[in-house]
């Protein structure tokens, strides 16, 4: 009987530090059950290289959003990309977003630029400032390979 007890409470401790270890492990991929806690908006870009959905996007270093669509646009050949902003975070009507990089060897991500505008987005509006993601080994090759100006 002593053995069957220390089993199950060993089993329960085991469990308890499953659901634990997960529940971290959600917290920290910034998964979340809510839905509807934002409002979306839109921009177009020429390159959102190492960009997808579900990249983060982040204002001043906090991430304050997450990329919700991305897909190809056949007629202009651009990337249509949609944001969603969470409520409370008010974005001048005239900030730009960019493609930024944690690093060399870090992930991408969108970047809010606030503006200094007094207006803010409406939800479904469009970023008209946008900078793309610029590629690494074009800017080694580029410089490997020099400009030709002296």
């Amino acid at each position: 009987m002593r053995e069957n007890t220390t089993e199950v409470v060993t089993g329960g401790v085991v469990l308890v530090l499953a659901v634990a270890f997960l529940f971290y492990m959600l917290q920290v991929a910034g998964v979340s059950g809510r839905t509807g806690g934002g409002y979306p908006l839109v921009a177009t870009f020429s390159s959102a290289e190492g960009v997808s959905v579900g990249s983060d996007v982040r204002l001043a270093g906090v991430k304050v959003g997450t990329v919700t669509g991305l897909e190809l646009n056949p007629e202009t050949y651009l990337a249509d990309m949609e944001i969603q902003v969470v409520n409370g975070i008010e974005v001048p009507d005239d900030s730009s977003l960019a493609v930024s990089s944690e690093g060399l060897l870090g992930g991408n991500f969108m970047e809010i630029i606030p503006g200094g505008s007094f207006e803010f987005f409406e939800p479904g509006g469009q970023f008209l400032d946008t900078q793309s993601s610029v590629s690494l080994i074009t800017l080694l090759l580029r410089y490997v390979g020099g400009s030709g100006e002296e």
